[in-house]
């Protein structure tokens, strides 16, 4: 089976019709073709087809060799005006779609939304969402400075301030994040200065729940003499250095995360985002100017 414009001696033709991709019409046709060994059968396929000038085009250039047609248009009038075409030419064409959008909308009572293309839409953003989980592992607790400027989101913190797990909620929700770990006496990043700095945000805590949440990691690891880490004169150090460094880059907003839920801060620093017109590097869509 092959997918061409251009027919072999011998060769049959199946004709796919698609208002979008043609993906899943060719995805199921050659799952069908599985079951029938020895066919010589290539396809041709056409995508967007959205009015009836294109149908009569496909249909009449079908006709000349009584191709199959096989189709998934999501508009009722479409499908009824490639219907009727079909038995004007004397073609046999498959309605691959129309069936069980008719048995849903009986299931459900009420007619579909028949807007072409929205499952392309869908798998965009599927693989926006995998391509931002990706991006968020890789650049995780400031192991990778490469590419920086592609973050849509830079997260700073001292350890424990929810860095990670706010980054991967973020990540899900299409946001690639880079999380960097504040430690003192280390310096920033240069590569964090030379992006929109409109993209960096900050992250503290309450000393004492930091050093209680510090002190229970350490007895989950086994670890019930942990030093420095979890002694609160050494955490209420790390957050006033962290505090200072915030307070010298005014322009990076401070969320703070006690007692928070992932949820919760997600939401705020989704929401300032919006509020500055920001949205993920990837996205085409803008956000609304009610938002601004």
């Amino acid at each position: 089976m092959t997918e061409s414009a251009n027919s072999l001696p011998g060769q049959k033709r199946v004709v796919l019709v698609s208002d979008g991709t043609g993906e899943t019409a060719s995805q199921m046709t050659k799952a069908a073709m599985v079951q029938f060994e020895g066919q010589n059968v290539y396809f041709t396929r056409y995508k967007n087809v959205r009015n009836e000038a294109q149908i009569e085009a496909i249909c009449e250039d079908a006709a000349r060799n009584r191709d199959l047609v096989v189709y998934t248009i999501v508009s009722p009038q479409l499908r009824h005006f490639l219907s009727s075409k079909a038995r004007e030419f004397d073609l046999l064409c498959v309605d691959l779609l129309g069936p069980v959008l008719r048995g849903l909308a009986s299931y459900f009572g009420y007619e579909p939304k028949a807007i072409a293309g929205l499952l392309h839409d869908v798998n965009e953003q599927y693989f926006q969402r995998i391509d931002a989980m990706e991006f968020t592992i890789q650049h995780d607790d400031g192991r990778d400075m490469t590419a920086l400027d592609k973050a849509d989101l830079v997260i700073l913190g001292i350890s424990r301030t929810s860095k990670t797990p706010l980054s991967m909620y973020l990540s899900h929700q299409g946001w690639k994040v880079c999380n960097i770990p504040l430690i003192k006496g280390f310096d920033i990043p240069p590569e964090v200065f030379a992006i929109d700095q409109r993209r960096v945000i900050g992250l503290t805590i309450d000393p004492e729940d930091l050093s209680i949440i510090r002190r229970n990691r350490l007895q989950r690891l086994g670890q019930e003499r942990g030093g420095e880490y979890a002694d609160p004169d050494k955490v209420q150090d790390e957050v006033e250095y962290a505090a200072e460094l915030f307070k010298k880059n005014r322009r990076w907003p401070v969320f703070n995360v006690t007692g928070k839920a992932l949820e919760e801060i997600a939401s705020e620093i989704i929401k300032l985002m919006a509020s500055r017109r920001l949205a993920p590097l990837h996205t085409l869509e803008t956000i609304p100017s009610s938002q601004s």
